[in-house]
């Protein structure tokens, strides 16, 4: 008795495909957010990366000159108008309480990321405590890289690096493309030579 009714609206549903397009949207759109959402995260990370190598160029740039900030005395001003500098030219984007810049001065462009010469006592190919060694940067110990930190003195190398974990909004794309803690590591470094220049001239 119902049989023809109920065959009637089957047959009906099935050629009505009027909520369809919905249907494919919303196992297509979660796809596509993240997508989205992936290219934006990365692109702003790229972004700050490049504002990374830029500031640590023209940081340089002042720097390989000798020259002191306005009213400054020592090295350790140097330094704090570096990180300045970086931290302006990076737009904010750059925390620089958390980010972990690294300048260190080398004799030498071929010494840089050496490590420090020592007596292997044993021959096993490394250094061991209480061998001989030579500290090169003066500060008391062995050290696989042989750099002094600081902005160096006339006519030295010096390697302005600096990395930073960049903090993804998204926590999918975190998961992806992130670290254990949701961020995606960004670094950039730049050597230089300083000018030659007179220690007792500002």
């Amino acid at each position: 008795m119902f049989a023809g009714p109920i065959k009637k609206t089957i047959h009906r549903f099935r050629r009505d495909h009027r909520g369809s397009p919905m249907i494919e949207f919303a196992f297509a759109a979660p796809i596509l957010f993240l997508i989205t959402a992936g290219t934006m995260e990365l692109g702003i990370a790229m972004f700050t990366n490049i504002l990374m190598e830029s500031s640590l160029r023209d940081a340089a740039r002042w720097g390989i000159t000798g020259q002191e900030p306005p009213g400054g005395e020592g090295g350790n001003s140097r330094l704090e108008q570096i990180t300045a500098m970086i931290d302006q030219h990076t737009l904010g984007l750059v925390d620089m309480d958390e980010a972990d810049l690294e300048i260190l001065t080398y004799p030498s462009f071929d010494d840089i990321g050496q490590a420090e010469e020592f007596v292997d006592g044993n021959s096993n190919g490394s250094y061991d405590a209480g061998e001989t060694y030579t500290d090169s940067n003066e500060n008391g110990q062995w050290d696989e890289d042989m750099g002094s930190s600081g902005a160096g003195g006339s006519g030295e190398v010096v390697v302005y690096r600096i990395t930073y974990k960049w903090p993804l909004l998204t926590p999918i794309v975190g998961k992806l493309i992130g670290d254990e803690e949701g961020k995606f590591g960004l670094r950039a470094s730049v050597a230089v030579r300083n000018e030659p220049w007179d220690g007792d001239s500002t």
